[in-house]
Order: structure tokens, then C-alpha cells, then sequence
């Protein structure tokens, strides 16, 4: 990471009422991203930025939005948001929203969510009132724009976050479709955590004439994050984690599955055995994930299962660990999962449990982050068979997971319309934009986002 002046947002040239509630909500110093991106975003300019969760990308893109929202002479109109953000799940959905509130609680904006596998019926009547900013999922999007609840041809700022994570989860059909909808004139801000070809290719027909801000090499993971594989056999899994756990009762673990039956199956052990647990996934009602959230992040549960839908949504401080149960066949979901520890200059654990199958998988891991990952044996199910497992090429032996990165299957009204395209059942849409600012200039001054 380049070496920076140390400045203040105040220093950022953002407008009265953004600093007064970045200072309300304790926001001083912004981060690498913030400092990086607020003056170019503020000068107009497009912009690609490479950075995970937790780097503060949600304020670099949220605060100068609101900074030209506030001074633009365009009305809102009913049904046409003024700025659109696209994100994968419903989890970080929520939060740029909250986010924003936060933010923009000085200013007379209006800012709204939308996402499926709730009832539609609240998000079409704010719409209807007219939004300034609009944060979406792709399947509901598309719904309401079909349903003609909304129109994208007044969007001056399209936002794509998490575009990696959207190619994943099979959204780039989605996006195809939404960005002819949008504007040719407009402000585009494109985030991701990594760009394999087909994010650079996606990025190269959005952009135009992009400025670029990288805050952390690609794939890398956090120096601070102690890093260490258990090799187990498949059959001693829960017992090993429910005694790591048990020693750690006041401590606050994320534990990542692959599988939503598995997320229940390791949580109701965990709570058998007196560990205070919940589990989140696709199949969980939207009012059961945040539950499961709020307990958590305010310290009802010290543990939480998560598929990797949760891996880029959540964003919740103070968690000390990270434990891989299983770990993933995309090598890049390591960095992202342990990534949820050792956020704003804290440290925290990451434990992958390894068997003899998935030793291929780790095996990509490390060749990912450039680094050999610690073995520790200071454990009661340690197997010296999973350690000494030949590894095979992960790409030949791809591991069909459940889907995950869909959410329950229903579409329409009321029901859940993530749903990627070409998914039988079950499954989730997709999301895409894109936008430009257009209009007045201005610069502001960035501040750290969750």
C-alpha cells in the first residue's frame, strides 16, 4: 500500500453536512480507499477501485454520491432513482443503506433498499415517493423494472460492488440486461476484490476513461491475521471445532461451511454443547439472517455459521476468529472469509480444518496468497494421514456446492428474485448497472465505511 500524507476528512472538501455526521458517528482519519477515491470521485472521473470489505469502499463511494446529490438543481421523480448501487446480497444491501442513512442524515435525500425474499409491497411505495439513492440486489431490480415499479433512465451514478462476487454468485446475465437500461451519460464507480477476465472485460465496456485506486494487491490477505490449518478426518470435524470453541467462549468466531444443511447441522452441535450459536444461509428467511446477524454483532452469540453468502455481507467488528470448517474449492473465498477478522487495525485467528480431501483446495489457497500457511498439531484429533494426503489439481475435481450463492427460490412479489439465469430451482438472480455522474464537480472529504 502506498505511503500517504495522514489527512482528516475535513481535509476532503466534502460539504458541511457530511462532515458534521461523519464527526457525529466518530469518523476522523479516512482510510487508504477514502483518501484515494473521495477527490477523484468528486472530480467526476470514473473509477475502478480494487479493494475488499473492510477497507472503507462503502464511505468512498457513498459520501461523494451524497456530496453531488445535494448540490445537483435535479429533482427526484417518482419511480426514478437518481443514483443506483448494485450489489450481490441482501446482507451488504442493507448495510450501504444503513450506511447511507448515517451518513446522509443531515442532508434531504431520500434513500431506499430493495432485495428479495421479502414482500414487495413496502419498497414499491417508497419508489413511488421518489428515491435519490437506490441500493439493489439484481433479481429484484429486474422484478420491479418488469413489473414497471421503476425505471432506470433518470440514474445519474450507477455503482457495481463486489463485481467478483457478483460473477460467482452468476449475476453477469443480470447485468447484461440492466445496463442498456441505464443512461449513456453517467457517473460510473466499479469495485472489486479481484479481477479475473471477466470482471476487466465487464469493467472495460462500463467505464470510461477510469481513473484506478488499488488500496491492496489482489488476494492478499491482512498481516495481522494469524494464520494456521488443523488437519482432521472428516469424522472428527465437530468435535474438533466444538472443543476449539469451547476454549474460546468469549470470543467472537465466524465459522464458514459450504453447505446450507451443513450451517444447521454445525450449529444446533455447537448449541447441544453449550456454545450459544446461529446459522445463516439462502434458505433462512430474510428476518432469521438478521436476527442471527443482530445477535451476534451485539454479542447474544459468540458463533456464527455462515455459507459464503455471508463472506462479503457481513461487516460487523469486534470478531477475534475465523474458522474454515470446510473450506472452499475458489481459493479466492479464503481471503475474503478471513478477511472478516482483524478489521480496523485489530488482530484476529484464522483456523482452516483440513482433511485429507480438501488438501488440494488448501493447496490453491497458498498458491494464492504466496504463502505456506502453519501447521498445528497442538490438538486432540490431529491426523497425520489428512497432513500426508496427495493433493490433485483443484480444477479437475471441482466441488458441485449446493447453491449458496442463491438465496430461496420464489420470484415475483413477496418472494425471493435472486435468482441466477439458467438455475433450475432454487437459485438466485442476478444484479448489474451502470451510471455516471455527470454535472456539477465538487470534492469532498472521504471517511472509513463498514
Amino acid at each position: 500500500m502506498d505511503n500517504m500524507e495522514q489527512v482528516s476528512f475535513s481535509d476532503l472538501n466534502l460539504i458541511a453536512p457530511l462532515n458534521k455526521a461523519l464527526k457525529r458517528i466518530g469518523y476522523e482519519t479516512p482510510t487508504p480507499i477514502q483518501q484515494k477515491a473521495i477527490p477523484l470521485v468528486l472530480n467526476g472521473h470514473d473509477l475502478l477501485g480494487i479493494a475488499q470489505t473492510g477497507t472503507g469502499k462503502t464511505a468512498a463511494f457513498c459520501l461523494p454520491i451524497l456530496d453531488h446529490l445535494h448540490k445537483s438543481t435535479t429533482r427526484r421523480q417518482s419511480q426514478r432513482p437518481r443514483s443506483l448501487i448494485l450489489t450481490p446480497t441482501r446482507e451488504l444491501a442493507i448495510q450501504i443503506h444503513e450506511n447511507l442513512r448515517e451518513y446522509g442524515s443531515d442532508l434531504s435525500l431520500t434513500y431506499s433498499v430493495i432485495f428479495g425474499g421479502v414482500g414487495q409491497t413496502k419498497q414499491v411505495k417508497e419508489l413511488r415517493r421518489g428515491v435519490d439513492v437506490l441500493v439493489a440486489t439484481p433479481g429484484r431490480l429486474l422484478d420491479l423494472i418488469q413489473q414497471r415499479y421503476l425505471n432506470l433512465d433518470s440514474v445519474e451514478v450507477f455503482v457495481l460492488d463486489e463485481a467478483d462476487r457478483m460473477l460467482d454468485m452468476g449475476f453477469m446475465r443480470d447485468i447484461k440486461r440492466i445496463l442498456p437500461m441505464l443512461p449513456k451519460k453517467r457517473h460510473n464507480l466499479f469495485f472489486s476484490a479481484t479481477m479475473p477476465k471477466e470482471i476487466q472485460k465487464l469493467a472495460e465496456t462500463i467505464l470510461v476513461r477510469p481513473k484506478k485506486v488499488e488500496v491492496t494487491p489482489q488476494a492478499t490477505t491482512v498481516e495481522k491475521i494469524d494464520q494456521s490449518v488443523m488437519f482432521v478426518e472428516k469424522k472428527d470435524k465437530l468435535n474438533l471445532l466444538v472443543h476449539l470453541l469451547k476454549d474460546n467462549k468469549k470470543q467472537k468466531t465466524l465459522v464458514f461451511v459450504e453447505m446450507k444443511h451443513v450451517a444447521n447441522k454445525v450449529s444446533e452441535k455447537l448449541v447441544k454443547n453449550g456454545i450459544g450459536s446461529s446459522a445463516i444461509h439462502g434458505n433462512k428467511t430474510q428476518g432469521a439472517r438478521q436476527k442471527a446477524i443482530k445477535d451476534f454483532s451485539q454479542g447474544n452469540t459468540n458463533v456464527l455459521v455462515a455459507t459464503d453468502i455471508a463472506s462479503r455481507g457481513i461487516d460487523i467488528d469486534g470478531i477475534t476468529h475465523v474458522i474454515n470448517y470446510e473450506l472452499s474449492n475458489i481459493a479466492e473465498s479464503y481471503v475474503h472469509r478471513i478477511g472478516r477478522t482483524a478489521r480496523a487495525g485489530a488482530s484476529g485467528k484464522a483456523i482452516s480444518l483440513v482433511t485429507g480431501d480438501e488438501k488440494s483446495y488448501l493447496a490453491n489457497v497458498e498458491r494464492v496468497i504466496k504463502q505456506k500457511i502453519s501447521v498445528d498439531k497442538d490438538q486432540p484429533y490431529h491426523s497425520d494421514v489428512a497432513e500426508n494426503a496427495k493433493t490433485t489439481k483443484v480444477g479437475a475435481a471441482k466441488k458441485k456446492i449446493e447453491g449458496d450463492r442463491r438465496g430461496p427460490s420464489r420470484r415475483g412479489r413477496g418472494g425471493n428474485s435472486n435468482k441466477p439465469a439458467g438455475a433450475k430451482k432454487s437459485s438466485v438472480r442476478k444484479d448489474g448497472a451502470k451510471k455516471n455522474f455527470g454535472g456539477k464537480r465538487s470534492q469532498a472529504k472521504p471517511r472509513a465505511a463498514k
